[in-house]
C-alpha cells in the first residue's frame, strides 16, 4: 500500500503544469486582451478617418485667402472691384486693365458652355498671371455672393456676365432669364445689402434699341420696340437697374455696348466665325436686307470699350443706400459705347480676305426673322462730353490685330493637341 502511496503521489507531481495561474489571473489576461483587441480597432477606425476622409478647413481657409488677396488694392485711393464674367471676353481685358493700374480686382464666372469653354479657362490662366483669382460660381448663387461681399468691401461692382447672343434665344430662352433678369436682380439684391453698398456699373446692348429707325442712335431714343429676346432681356435689366437706384440709393451706369471685337473674342460673333471658315475653305453666309440691302454695324474694338468702361468706373458716384436703406438720391447713367462709323458686313468680309490672304466662299442670303437687326450706329456724344474719351481704332486696324491673335492661338492650340 505504502508503495502505491508514493507512486500516485509521484504521478500526481508530474502531471502538475511548470507554472500554476489561479483563476482570477485567467479572467484579467481576458480583459486585457479584450481591451487591446477594441483598442487597436479604434486606432485603425481613426487613422483611416484622417487619412481618406476630405479635410474642407484648410481647403476653405485658402479659397478665403485667395479671394482676400486678389481684391486687395494697392493704395487708398485704389478701386476694389468685383467683376463678373471676368473670364468672358470684355470681363476678362477690363479684369486684366483695372489690375495693371493698381485695382484690386476678384472675378466670378460659371463658365458655362454658350461657347468653348476652354477659351474662357485660357482667359483665366492670363488673369491668374496678373494676380486675379476667378471664383467659378453663378450670380444666381445667393450664398456665394454673400460670403464674397463679407469677405471683400468691394467699392465697385463691374456687372458683365451675362448670357449673350442674339440667335441663341430661340434654342434656349430661359437661359436670358436666368442669367439676364434673375441673375442681375440677385446680384444687385447682394449689393442692396452691402455696407456700404458699392457703386455699379453695368454692361446693357444697343440691341435695346430694336427696331429703330432713326439714326445714329441715342440714349434718349425710345427702346421700347425689342427685335430679340436677348434685346428684351437687356431692356428689362435697364428697367430693374433704375428701380433699385430708386428704391436702395445704388449707383448706376449703364453702357451699350456696340458690337465689341478684338482678341479674345466671342467664337460667335460673324467677324470670328467668318476667320475661321474662311481659312477652312468654308462657305460664309452673308445677310442682307429686303430689296438687296447693306447690312452694317458699328464695330467697336476691345480696347475702346475697355476705356469706356474704366472712365465709368472713376467717374461713378457713391451710393446713398447702406443696409438696404436709402439715405438719398443716387447717381443713374446710361451710355452709349459705340465707334460711331458703321461699316457694311460685306466691307469686314473684304477685310478679312485681305488680312487672310484668302478668298472667302460667300453665300449671300436674305435676313431671316430671328432677331438681327439691319444697322446699329452709336451716337457717342454724350460719352464724349460727360466722360470725355473718342474711340480711337477703326476696323482695319482692329481686324488686324485680331487676326495676329487669332493664328498665334488656335495655331499654338493645335500644337499641344499633337
Amino acid at each position: 500500500m505504502s508503495v502505491m502511496k508514493t507512486v500516485s503521489v509521484s504521478n500526481i507531481e508530474k502531471l502538475k503544469p511548470e507554472k500554476y495561474y489561479p483563476p482570477f489571473i485567467h479572467h484579467h489576461r481576458f480583459r486585457f486582451f479584450k481591451r487591446t483587441l477594441w483598442s487597436s480597432i479604434f486606432l485603425i477606425f481613426i487613422l483611416f478617418f484622417f487619412i481618406f476622409s476630405p479635410s474642407p478647413s484648410p481647403t476653405h481657409t485658402d479659397w478665403e485667402k485667395r479671394v482676400t488677396k486678389s481684391a486687395r488694392n494697392t493704395t487708398a485711393s485704389s478701386f476694389t472691384v468685383l467683376v463678373t464674367g471676368a473670364a468672358g471676353f470684355v470681363g476678362c481685358h477690363v479684369s486684366l486693365a483695372l489690375k495693371h493700374r493698381g485695382d484690386g480686382v476678384l472675378g466670378l464666372d460659371n463658365f458655362n458652355r454658350y461657347y468653348d469653354p476652354n477659351l474662357k479657362r485660357a482667359r483665366r490662366k492670363l488673369l491668374t498671371r496678373a494676380g486675379i483669382f476667378v471664383v467659378e460660381g453663378d450670380i444666381n448663387d445667393s450664398q456665394l455672393l454673400r460670403k464674397l461681399f463679407d469677405l471683400v468691401p468691394f467699392t465697385h461692382v463691374m456687372h458683365l456676365a451675362a448670357q449673350a447672343g442674339v440667335r441663341y434665344a430661340m434654342q434656349n430662352p430661359s437661359s436670358y432669364i436666368h442669367s439676364n433678369v434673375n441673375g442681375f436682380v440677385n446680384l444687385l439684391e447682394a449689393c442692396k445689402l452691402a455696407n456700404p453698398q458699392p457703386a455699379v456699373v453695368w454692361a446693357s446692348s444697343s440691341s435695346v434699341y430694336g427696331l429703330n429707325s432713326k439714326v445714329p442712335f441715342s440714349e434718349k431714343d425710345r427702346t421700347d420696340q425689342p427685335a430679340s429676346l436677348y434685346a428684351a432681356t437687356k431692356k428689362a435689366g435697364e428697367e430693374i437697374a433704375h428701380t433699385y437706384n430708386h428704391i436702395y440709393g445704388i449707383s448706376i451706369s449703364g453702357l451699350r455696348f456696340f458690337t465689341v471685337y478684338g482678341p479674345w473674342g466671342r467664337p460667335d460673333m460673324a467677324y470670328f466665325f467668318f476667320t475661321k471658315n474662311i481659312l477652312k475653305g468654308k462657305q460664309i453666309t452673308i445677310f442682307e436686307s429686303a430689296n438687296h440691302g447693306t447690312v452694317a454695324r458699328d464695330f467697336t474694338y476691345i480696347d475702346d470699350i475697355v476705356k469706356g468702361c474704366l472712365s465709368a468706373l472713376d467717374t461713378a458716384k457713391k451710393s446713398t443706400g447702406s443696409g438696404g436703406k436709402k439715405k438719398g438720391n443716387a447717381q443713374f447713367r446710361i451710355y452709349n459705347l459705340g465707334n460711331t462709323s458703321p461699316v457694311p458686313v460685306t466691307e469686314l468680309v473684304t477685310i478679312l480676305e485681305k488680312l487672310l490672304k484668302v478668298k472667302a466662299k460667300r453665300k449671300v442670303v436674305p435676313m431671316p426673322r430671328n432677331g438681327d437687326v439691319r444697322f446699329t450706329h452709336a451716337n457717342i456724344s454724350r460719352w464724349q462730353r460727360e466722360l470725355g474719351y473718342m474711340p480711337a481704332t477703326d476696323l482695319k486696324s482692329g481686324l488686324s490685330k485680331f487676326v495676329k491673335w487669332y493664328l498665334n492661338f488656335y495655331s499654338a492650340s493645335k500644337k499641344k493637341s499633337v
